[in-house]
Parts: structure tokens; sequence; C-alpha cells
């Protein structure tokens, strides 16, 4: 049976990093967190836009839907969207909401209530839903439902 060498070698100093290689790796990690802290509002941010489209397009389209098939119609311009939260005043025992989470669903990405117009100008058969965007004033940069259309 052989022994095994168990002592040490002596430490010499050539083993670890320098000094200057020390400030080189901690440069490189302040210059890194530096590019995300000044960016992160454009890596996590920008997306607001593609939100309020996706939330005006796509997230209204099934509790819309599921409503007028219970109610016989969409909520009308005056009830708007609160209607998929709490029952209408024309209910007459057919609501069976809320068709929605929470009234906070009913806000843009830029805390804005989402607009909604039944019947809509834009699409005459149907609703109108729409999201003012950043300048939060109607005008054509407004996003809607109509963009898909």
């Amino acid at each position: 049976m052989k022994k095994m060498n168990t002592r040490r070698r002596p430490l010499s100093g050539k083993e670890g990093f320098t000094l200057v290689e020390m400030i080189l790796v901690i440069g490189l990690i302040v210059m890194l967190a530096s590019l995300v802290i000044f960016n992160v509002d454009s890596i996590f941010g920008g997306n607001q836009e593609e939100i309020a489209r996706h939330k005006v397009t796509v997230s209204f389209s099934t509790p819309l839907t599921t409503y007028k098939m219970h109610m016989g119609s969409y909520p009308s311009t005056e009830e708007g969207l609160l209607a998929l939260l709490q029952a209408p005043e024309s209910d007459r025992g057919r609501w069976k909401g809320p068709y929605i989470n929470k009234k906070d669903d009913l806000l843009d990405p830029w805390q804005s209530e989402i607009k909604y117009r039944y019947p809509g100008t834009r699409n005459s058969r149907s609703y109108d839903i729409y999201s003012l965007g950043p300048d939060k004033v109607e005008s054509e940069d407004d996003i809607g439902n109509w963009e898909s259309q």
C-alpha cells in the first residue's frame, strides 16, 4: 500500500490574482453595471406600446365576447368596461361576471383608463377600445383595436 503525499507545497508569490487583474475585473463589472442601470428604461419600459396594443386587441376580446353572449349585447359606451367588473343596472339577472379580475385591468401601461365606445366609430359593427398612449391625449397616435383589422 502506497502512502499518499499529504505534504502541502509552500505558497509562492505566483499564485492568485495580481492587483492589476483585480482592478481590471472590477472596472469591467462597473462598466457593465452602468450600462444596465442607464438602459434599464429601454430594456424594460420600451415595450409599453406593445403591451397596450396587446391589451386592446387581445386581452379584452374574450371578456367582451363572453359578456355579449350573456347579456345579448356589448356594454354601452355609458356602461363602459366597468360593466365587465360590476353588474350594470340593466342586468336583469343575465350578468354572470366578473369577466375581468380587477379594476387595474382597466388601465393601460401609463396608468390611464382604457377608453371604450360601443358602437364604435372606427369599428362600426363592433366596439372601439383604445389607449391614449404615452401622451394621454386623444389623437391619431392612439393605440386601438382598429389597427389589427
